[in-house]
């Protein structure tokens, strides 16, 4: 029954991993912020149209799902700590704070679309999370959502003003000369110049960093929740249950999601489309449990799971892939092949992954830096949870 619930999970944060892709394509094709400026590239009307379907069915609602199963997975790691009589909190800080180095080096170095180190941060805010009552965590996540949700109110209509306007104009006119052509040292110059250091004040933009890991939090926290009530095991008991809700959160996530881009004035559009992500994000995560779980033997499901088992360096390898594809130092295709052959791009990009990962893990028992992460989390060249060594150290140490 464990080993049921563990593949549903993997093959979830496989599924997410291709939405995650296909959001993130429209920023290595057009930028951080020419994703939302499409008419300075000139793209056709169909274009406009699948960045309109990417808005509502994949933006802000499979980076939740990815955080759910965040949350998920750090408790039962703590259920596998706490059954060995290990210290929950130091093994789970010294494995967020690697992730936070990977995500700072990524976003530094590589890509400024890093998520990484977000969730490094989000792992140790949880720490405060793992011994309280599973009603407390629901509590908190609800109490949040609404929160985070409310203070976006508005945040769509923020009227630049007409210099404000002129200077991110210049900055998506000069990303894509740069991107299409400047070399590795050019980019990693530019992507340090954010047009948002001009238009707000250093408080502003003080507060704004501090409270972004509150805005992610609640879906870690409703997967902290999940992990708890022990979703995932026994699906075919709530199979109708499950089914109804899918149905309710799918929906009510995609007006939601619709309304944003419909409904113009009285903030209500970045509120609508906030409380939408994850709502939807819960529609598919009931919708695709089921469905897996009864398609469990797929080779398309068993690709997913082969991908979600090697998440961490499936993601990585996304933006190795991209900015090989986007950047001047690559073939600097960075605004040229469109929203729609992006879609493209990114499933053929996924299915080949797909493909590497069912065959890796025929011989591996992980990917190389889902190894990393495990001999530092445990202190162990052999990436194995080490309970004789622990009991040692605890020892010298008392």
């Amino acid at each position: 029954m464990n080993k049921k619930r563990i593949t549903v999970v993997d093959q979830l944060r496989g599924f997410s991993l291709l939405g995650i892709l296909i959001a993130n394509m429209l920023i290595f094709q057009y930028g951080m912020y020419g994703k939302d400026e499409l008419e300075y590239f000139s793209v056709s009307k169909f274009d406009d149209i699948t960045h309109h379907l990417i808005e509502i069915f994949i933006e802000t609602s499979f980076m939740p799902i990815f955080a759910f199963l965040f949350g998920y997975g750090m408790m039962k790691m703590k259920e596998k700590l706490e059954e060995k009589h290990l210290p929950v909190k130091r093994y789970l800080a010294r494995r967020f704070l690697l992730l936070s180095i990977i995500g700072y080096f990524h976003g530094a170095y590589l890509w400024e679309g890093d998520i990484l180190l977000i969730y490094g941060i989000i792992g140790f805010i949880l720490l405060l999370f793992l011994k309280r009552r599973t009603k407390t965590i629901l509590i908190w996540a609800i109490a949040l959502l609404f929160i985070t949700t409310f203070l976006s109110y508005g945040g769509k209509e923020v009227d630049l003003s007409t210099e404000d306007t002129s200077a991110m104009e210049d900055y998506i006119a000069k990303s894509k000369t740069v991107y299409q052509n400047g070399s590795y040292a050019d980019i990693l110059a530019f992507s340090s110049e954010d047009p948002l250091f001009e238009m707000f004040t250093e408080e502003e933009l003080a507060a704004t960093l501090l409270i972004t890991p509150f805005l992610l939090l609640p879906m870690f926290l409703f997967g902290m929740y999940a992990a708890n009530r022990r979703w995932f095991i026994n699906l075919d008991r709530y199979q109708k249950r499950w089914r109804r809700l899918a149905i309710l959160f799918i929906l009510s996530g995609i007006v939601l999601k619709s309304l944003s881009l419909i409904i113009d004035g009285e903030g209500m559009t970045s509120l609508c489309f906030s409380l939408g992500g994850p709502v939807l994000a819960f529609g598919y995560i009931f919708a695709f449990s089921l469905l897996f779980h009864r398609k469990s033997h797929d080779i398309v499901v068993k690709g997913f799971e082969a991908v979600g088992k090697l998440s961490l360096s499936n993601y990585l390898l996304q933006t190795i892939v991209c900015v090989s594809i986007f950047y001047g130092y690559g073939l600097g295709l960075f605004g040229k092949l469109g929203v729609i052959t992006g879609v493209g791009l990114s499933i053929v990009v996924f299915a080949i992954q797909m493909v590497l990962s069912f065959y890796y893990i025929k011989r591996f028992r992980s990917g190389p830096f889902e190894k990393i992460m495990r001999i530092w989390t445990y202190l162990s060249w052999s990436g194995k949870l080490n309970v004789k060594h622990e009991i040692q150290l605890q020892d010298k140490i008392s």
